[in-house]
């Protein structure tokens, strides 16, 4: 019996980490996202994913970075307002989780897999029941077309190519 899932925002983060001057790490999160996965009963094993963020709800913390991300210079949110992704193939063993699929940044489709931890299933104080499970994983942003990039004036480059992905999901049965 096929079951929907729904993500619940509210208890969910969708987060990435990149390198700048290749010192420390700019955390930056999508406050607008939808999500929703498709299982066989409650079983994860084969499920189908599907996720859209919006690029303008991007936020590192500083407007000016912000309003660049969304510039040409990196995702185009005029052009390209969504990054989206949906499974190929999804795998639970025990808690652990592998997720196989198409990542769509700007008009770039790649495969990328994820992984993680598939918490479980709990009934929640209202009667709902929930999934949670955590992903992560690493793309190189340069084969998506956010090549923008600057160096510094001892060579290094001011953001890497490398961005780590980090996501806690919590789906709420429909």
């Amino acid at each position: 019996m096929e079951t929907t899932w729904k993500i619940d925002p509210t208890h969910s983060d969708i987060a990435f980490k990149v390198k700048h001057m290749m010192i420390t790490n700019v955390t930056g999160t999508f406050g607008s996202f939808r999500a929703n996965a498709k299982t066989d009963g409650e079983d994860f094993n084969n499920a189908e994913f599907e996720f859209e963020a919006d690029v303008e709800s991007i936020n590192t913390g500083t407007k000016d970075r912000d309003e660049h991300l969304m510039s040409d210079d990196f995702f185009n949110a005029e052009e390209f307002p969504l990054i989206g992704f949906k499974s190929t193939n999804v795998e639970v063993d025990g808690e652990d989780l592998k997720v196989d699929g198409i990542l769509t940044i700007r008009d770039h489709s790649k495969p990328v897999t994820l992984k993680g931890e598939f918490a479980g299933i709990v009934t929640d104080p209202y009667g709902q029941t929930k999934a949670g499970l955590t992903l992560s994983g690493k793309i190189k942003r340069s084969e998506f077309g956010l090549k923008w990039n600057a160096m510094t004036d001892a060579g290094n480059v001011v953001v890497s190519d490398t961005i780590h992905i980090n996501n806690e999901m919590q789906f709420i049965k429909e």
